[in-house]
């Protein structure tokens, strides 16, 4: 049997984008819908949302009147997500290394993207710098030990994951000025799947 390969996110989830939308229940699932309602009245704020993949939150933002910039480091799947609207402004980068200007969002939302990174300490601390005083940033940590096989037209892949302990994450944020608001972790049968984090500039 053929060892499968890992890959790094950028041209993981090119590979991925054609099938990626299968797997939107599933995803959904991790959130059980209370990730959005955290974030309050979201009315004509401006939003980017970092790891925006084929749009799966970037369209709810949309739809409930935020002004939404979608980020990602894969362009086929932000090529996905502007065929579903194009309104939606779409920009390929690095979480890490976000091109925007200090100080230009109301909220910066980060949903299954630093289950990617190996220190989200980085991409904190870059989401601290493009928002706003007195904005938020809503972030999910899922908990992930074993990055899930993908299919794909090359075969099977995985794509480089890392395990955050959600205490962690915490312990990062508050290191970086940003105060918890909310820190809520989502179960499944007595076993925590999902932290969704409120955090305010």
């Amino acid at each position: 049997m053929s060892k499968i390969k890992i890959l790094k996110s950028a041209p993981g989830y090119d590979l991925a984008a054609p099938g990626y939308d299968k797997k939107e229940k599933y995803l959904n699932s991790f959130e059980q819908n209370k990730f959005l309602p955290l974030l309050g009245n979201l009315k004509n704020k401006k939003v980017l949302d970092v790891g925006a993949g084929t749009g799966r939150l970037s369209l709810l933002l949309a739809q409930v009147g935020t002004q939404v910039t979608a980020l990602d480091l894969s362009a086929e799947m932000l090529k996905i997500l502007k065929n579903k609207d194009k309104k939606i402004a779409t920009v390929v980068g690095d979480a890490e290394n976000l091109p925007f200007e200090n100080d230009t969002f109301d909220i910066v939302t980060a949903a299954f993207l630093i289950v990617h990174l190996k220190d989200p300490l980085t991409f904190f601390d870059e989401a601290y710098r493009v928002l706003k005083d007195g904005g938020i940033l809503a972030v999910s940590n899922i908990n992930q030990k074993e990055a899930p096989e993908v299919q794909t037209k090359e075969g099977k892949i995985k794509i480089e994951s890392f395990y955050h302990r959600p205490e962690k994450i915490i312990e990062d944020l508050e290191s970086l000025a940003f105060q918890v608001e909310k820190n809520v972790l989502v179960y499944e049968k007595n076993i925590w799947i999902n932290q969704l984090i409120i955090a305010r500039k």
